[in-house]
């Protein structure tokens, strides 16, 4: 039995998490900010992670075998982390990262991007060094969300994987699917909503394959990350990585209706999962240390199902599991 602290874990494949370990027998303890109770028979901490001195507080004098961080996008989230949790107080720390952070588009400039038009196949772990910053000659880095976002998880990760002393693994997840309402994102409710309606999906030119896993499997990927000895950057993925055609034309076989796409102009913002670039990640560090991934097409077929009912339930108050009906409305 292990002593392991979730920080998070209050939702979506957070919370299958925490019941996992959960029912593997292992002590859980939950720390958020109070704003979620955790499930029956896990302990709970209140604290702002942010906040150094109240996360001291809160964890009194214990200590964890295991922490698993699924809340941090800042550097300055993961220095505070690190402070606390180092000299003995955790073990080993596994924080959530993302696929982002090889997106060529959010990278700062300086970074090594394949030419134009060509695939360099599936990315492997360590391509990206997260400690490693833009030549001073060009200061600008990329904007938007989606930037932010990816820079924030490689900076945090940077601050980790500086210090050797605490044992450090940086979960890279693929796009996570699954779960109906409980997919607070809506990007598969999006493709459900927008075909079902008869309208068209924006698409690139030639989008590139991109990576996905389900949200019961990447829960069950960080509880086998958690209880491991490796260290350092592992990618999470199914086998299987699809297009967005890929992934419409699926929900639209689902629907009973063709998808219709919509070619979107070079730099113009297009449906979830289409990407002018490529940077599907390769699952072969995880799979060679023992984990076995599900494919794509084994639980794709469940997780529209549970996006169409969840649609049809909204937009009709239809009965679960009878056929989507096109009048769907579209977001």
């Amino acid at each position: 039995m292990k002593e392991i602290l979730v920080i998070g874990g209050s939702r979506y494949f957070g919370r299958h998490l925490v019941t996992l370990l959960r029912d593997e027998g292992h002590a859980v303890t939950v720390l958020n900010r109070g704003s979620a109770a955790p499930p029956p028979g896990v302990a709970h901490l209140a604290a702002d992670r942010d906040d150094g001195g109240a996360l001291r507080a809160a964890l009194g004098t214990r200590t964890f075998d295991v922490v698993l961080d699924q809340v941090c996008y800042t550097a300055e989230q993961a220095e505070t982390a690190r402070r606390v949790f180092s000299g003995g107080r955790a073990g080993r720390y596994v924080m959530t990262s993302t696929m982002e952070v090889y997106d060529p588009a959010t990278l700062p400039p300086g970074f090594p991007v394949p030419p134009a038009g060509t695939d360099p196949g599936p990315v492997a772990e360590g391509r990206i060094d997260p400690t490693r910053p833009g030549p001073p000659s060009v200061p600008r880095r990329p904007e938007g969300a989606a930037a932010r976002y990816a820079e924030g998880k490689r900076r945090a990760e940077a601050v980790f994987l500086c210090d050797p002393a605490l044992p450090y693994v940086s979960v890279r997840s693929a796009h996570v699917l699954g779960g109906g309402a409980q997919d607070f994102t809506g990007r598969l409710a999006h493709y459900v909503e927008r075909i079902a309606a008869g309208l068209p999906v924006d698409v690139h030119e030639d989008p590139y394959a991109t990576s996905f896993i389900h949200h019961r499997e990447i829960a069950r990927f960080l509880a086998w990350a958690a209880l491991g000895s490796f260290t350092g950057p592992v990618n999470a993925a199914s086998h299987g990585p699809l297009t967005v055609h890929g992934l419409a034309d699926r929900v639209a076989a689902r629907l009973g209706r063709p998808a219709r796409y919509r070619v979107v102009e070079g730099g113009r913002e297009a449906s979830p999962f289409s990407f002018d670039r490529a940077y599907a990640l390769d699952n072969g560090r995880a799979t060679r240390l023992g984990f076995s991934f599900a494919h794509t097409g084994d639980w794709l077929p469940g997780a529209i199902e549970e996006a169409v009912e969840e649609a049809v339930g909204e937009a009709t108050g239809a009965a679960v599991g009878e056929p989507a009906a096109p009048s769907v409305p579209a977001p």
